[in-house]
């Protein structure tokens, strides 16, 4: 009994010793796909490698940074277009944060400062557009918002890969007007189609009309063609020097003949 008064003293210090050092000693993970950046009295000390980490609570911080690649969708925004067309552009941004410091550090915010600049980019792109050149070169409006995006991006650490155009809204009296306006494009390509047509066939009409002028046996031959693929006429041809237009009668049929021939 003398003993165990020390032995729970000592048990119980020993565990007030282990909550102290758990409440002064902090352990933070970084994963493979995250960087860690430690702060010491509020200065930035350094990054931080994947792995554990075990720091002393007071005045010691770690902010992890994923920096694996992402995707970010700016909504729609209603901007005009050079001829006066109001549309609703949205946006989708491929990014990487390269510098984790200066992502943290320059902007209070890296994805708001990211968006805001996507979106003033697309309207000074799409405001200088007209908006036929807008609904038909969307992968070049996109290109164009990157190119205006990339400096500032890269500024404050983020790598900006791609930009393209994710949808491009008109409103409902607009889309109805488009429609109409493609659908007499068409029916005009249409129309021209067909008189194209109708002129090579007048063409080929005429140069045979003068092929027959100057050779009338061509003539004789075309008629004789189209006798052949309808049989049951007789072909009576006038004249050797074939000055004589071919004459055709009808082939009197078996059972007539046979009945004409008992009469008699």
């Amino acid at each position: 009994m003398e003993l165990l008064g020390p032995l729970v003293a000592a048990v119980v210090l020993a565990i007030l010793a282990a909550l102290l050092v758990q409440g002064l000693v902090s352990r933070t993970t970084v994963f493979e796909w995250e960087r860690g950046l430690e702060y010491s009295s509020g200065r930035f000390v350094g990054i931080l490698v994947p792995g554990v980490h075990y720091r002393f609570r007071p005045g010691s911080w770690i902010r992890r940074i994923d920096v694996r690649p992402r995707y970010a969708v700016v909504p729609g925004q209603e901007i005009l277009s050079s001829d006066g067309v109001p549309l609703k552009v949205s946006l989708i941004a491929h990014f990487t944060i390269t510098d984790p410091v200066a992502a943290v550090t320059r902007v209070d915010n890296y994805d708001d400062a990211l968006h805001l600049q996507l979106q003033k980019a697309a309207r000074e792109v799409i405001g200088q557009r007209p908006i036929d050149d807008i609904l038909s070169m969307r992968a070049e409006l996109g290109e164009a918002i990157g190119e205006r995006s990339r400096e500032m991006a890269s500024d404050v650490g983020i790598e900006l890969r791609d930009v393209s155009v994710r949808d491009a809204m008109l409103s409902g009296d607009l889309k109805r007007t488009f429609a109409q306006v493609v659908q007499a494009r068409q029916e005009g390509l249409a129309a021209l189609e067909r008189a194209r047509g109708e002129t090579a066939a007048l063409r080929n009409l005429a140069n045979a009309a003068k092929a027959i002028e100057g050779n009338p046996a061509l003539y004789r031959l075309r008629v004789l063609q189209m006798l052949a693929s309808q049989p049951g006429h007789t072909v009576v041809l006038g004249g050797i020097d074939g000055a004589v237009a071919p004459a055709v009668a009808p082939v009197a049929k078996p059972a007539a003949a046979a009945r004409r021939k008992a009469a008699t």
